[in-house]
This record gives structure tokens, sequence and C-alpha cells, in this order.
């Protein structure tokens, strides 16, 4: 990423205003948990690890202007924001995974008083910041042994630095191979209705001096047919206990092409985003949102007003299309169940023993 997508600034929350892209770079200042949930809302700010970011800050924000005087006061109020701000979207689980790891850590300074609370919280959030980008990095790092040289890579919706904290999931991965020097082309699906492929992911990928080619979404079985594509990586926004992932509406065709093609199809994500809590995908919510994303683009409608629409933001893909899964801490392989819920409580583990270090 050429800017931060999201950061801290002395009680401000500074956000790429993404809804702008690719014509104008706008910053976005939040200084209030409102003005972060309207930012998450209305996809200012988008991509599951950025979101749980930028509530970890909306909550770090509240924190930062409660007037309570005591503690039970305290954490009464702060429990209540992250309720308020766990309502913004529904789909990606790194929003509540993110408000939960804060108010623990509120939860466990049981001595600690308001003024020392507000301090735990502003630097938690900002923590999730920085683990995010060590994170993103070596999703990447360990992605990148899939992309060989001369690979066609498909990609859909926006995994890059603009849906995290800085460095992206899946276009992560194709960062990372880009700098090992390895010749690649992207192609890009546009993702309609809101066209985060053509907005962001080619806004990205030009910038890194990536050789991409942009396709609208119904074009994606005819490049496959072509033999143009070896690969195909995308995000996630909810990984469920048996490998089924959630991620933009449109990416379940996709691994559908893939499987009749011969391709592989991997997602990439952090262990945040797996949600051992749901059984399978049938159980992952799927937001709705205004018809009227469909109707128009921007302010030029492409449809008629009253013509009913269904837009669902999110489809999921059975794991047994899934390949391989991409995180911080490996390539995991099926059987998902078995794997996953290894790969996250080892991790859980290994977090414990970092976090216990510093008191030995």
């Amino acid at each position: 990423m050429p800017v931060k997508t999201i950061d801290w600034k002395n009680g401000t929350v500074r956000i790429v205003d993404q809804t702008k892209l690719p014509g104008k770079l706008v910053f976005l200042d939040c200084h209030t948990p409102e003005e972060v949930w309207r930012a998450i809302r209305r996809l200012a700010v988008r991509g599951a690890p950025a979101i749980g970011i930028a509530a970890a800050m909306g909550l770090a924000l509240g924190a930062r202007a409660s007037r309570a005087s005591n503690r039970a006061g305290f954490m009464k109020e702060v429990k209540r924001i992250a309720r308020y701000l766990a309502t913004a979207r529904p789909t990606a689980v790194n929003l509540f995974w993110a408000l939960r790891r804060m108010i623990k850590v509120a939860e466990k300074a049981r001595e600690a008083g308001v003024p020392e609370l507000k301090k735990i919280l502003e630097r938690e959030a900002i923590a999730i910041l920085r683990e995010d980008n060590d994170i993103c990095s070596r999703i990447g790092e360990n992605g990148s042994s899939l992309i060989k040289e001369g690979a066609g890579i498909l990609t859909h919706c926006n995994a890059g630095g603009l849906a995290t904290g800085r460095y992206g999931t899946a276009l992560s991965v194709i960062f990372a191979a880009h700098e090992k020097g390895r010749r690649i082309r992207v192609f890009a699906d546009e993702t309609r209705p809101l066209l985060q492929g053509s907005r962001l992911t080619a806004w990205e990928l030009t910038h890194a001096g990536i050789e991409t080619t942009l396709i609208c979404d119904n074009m994606a079985a005819r490049v496959m047919y072509e033999g143009k594509v070896d690969i195909v990586i995308t995000g996630a926004d909810r990984i469920a206990a048996n490998g089924d992932t959630a991620n933009k509406i449109g990416t379940y065709g996709l691994a559908r092409l893939a499987e009749v093609h011969g391709i592989p199809f991997y997602i990439a994500a952090p262990l945040s985003t797996v949600d051992l809590d749901t059984p399978c995908g049938e159980m992952i919510p799927i937001e709705e949102r205004d018809p009227d994303e469909v109707r128009r683009i921007g302010e030029l409608w492409i449809a008629p007003r009253r013509v009913d629409v269904y837009n669902p933001a999110f489809d999921v893909t059975p794991a047994r299309f899934i390949r391989a899964i991409i995180t911080e801490a490996g390539i995991v392989r099926p059987p998902y169940k078995k794997n996953l819920a290894s790969i996250v409580m080892k991790a859980e583990r290994e977090k414990a023993v970092m976090e216990r270090k510093p008191a030995e």
C-alpha cells in the first residue's frame, strides 16, 4: 500500500475513504464510535481485518471520551459501545473478534482504575493494527511458495492493503511473489455491484508495478478456458470450523469454475478470521445490502428504480472446493475440521506463553 489504510493519530482514527477510490485519495478522520460505525457500515473502511482494527479503535475512542468515575461504570459503558459497534456489519468475524479481545484485556486489568483502563484499551487497539501488519507479511511469505514463475493469478474483490492494516491477505501473497522477482500476471475481477476489484485491487496492483488485467466477473470462465489462469486466490470474511468460507459474493462461483478447469483455489486469511464456534458455512450470517447498490453505479441509475433486487454481500464456498487455506501460521490443508482447530489452538498456546514471559 502506498499509504496506511487505517491509523491512530492522537485520539483520532484516520482511514482511507475507500468509497472515493480510485478517483481521489481522501482521508476520513473519525472522532467518535458513531463515526467509526458509519465508516464501517457505508464501506468507507472494509475488508474483514480492517473492519476489526477500525472497531477496536472505535472502542478506544469511546473509552477515551468516557466520563465514568469508577471501574464498574466504565466497564458497563465500554461493553455498551462494543455491542453498538458489533451491529455495523454481520458477516466478517474479525469485527467481533477484535471487540472481544478489547473487552478481555480490560477485564484482565482488575486493579486498573479508569485512567489506566483508557490507556490499556488505546494500546491494545494499536497493538491489533501492528500485529495485523506482521500477520499479513507472514501470510504473504507463506503463500508465495505456491506462486510459480510466469503464473497467471485470478483474484476477486479486494484482499489487499485496503482490506487490512497495510499489506493484505490474498494480495500479500501476490506482492511477496513479485518482490521475489517472479514474473506474474494478475487477473482482477471487477466485483459487482460495488466494483472493489476494479476500483481497489487494480489500483493497488498497478501502484505496485504488477502486470494486471481487469476483467468483468462474467469473463472468468473464458479466461480459465483459455489457459491463462494457473491459480485462484481470494481473501475471506469468515471461515467456519469445517473450512467452509464466506467471502465476497461471486467467490463460490469462481471456486466451482476453478474445479471444472482443474485450477487450484486458495483462501488467504489470518487465524482471527477462523471461527471455530461456527460449525459450517450454513451457520454464517450473510449480510444483504441496499438494493440501490445494484440499481446504480455511483449516481448513475442503470436499472429501473422500482425493480426488485436481491443483493447478498457474501456467499459461502464449501471446504471441498478449497485446495488450502494460507494463514500466518502456515498453509492449512484438509481435513479442515481437525487441522484448523489444531493450528488455532497452537497459536493461542504460543501467544499465552509470550504474554507470560515478561512477568517471569
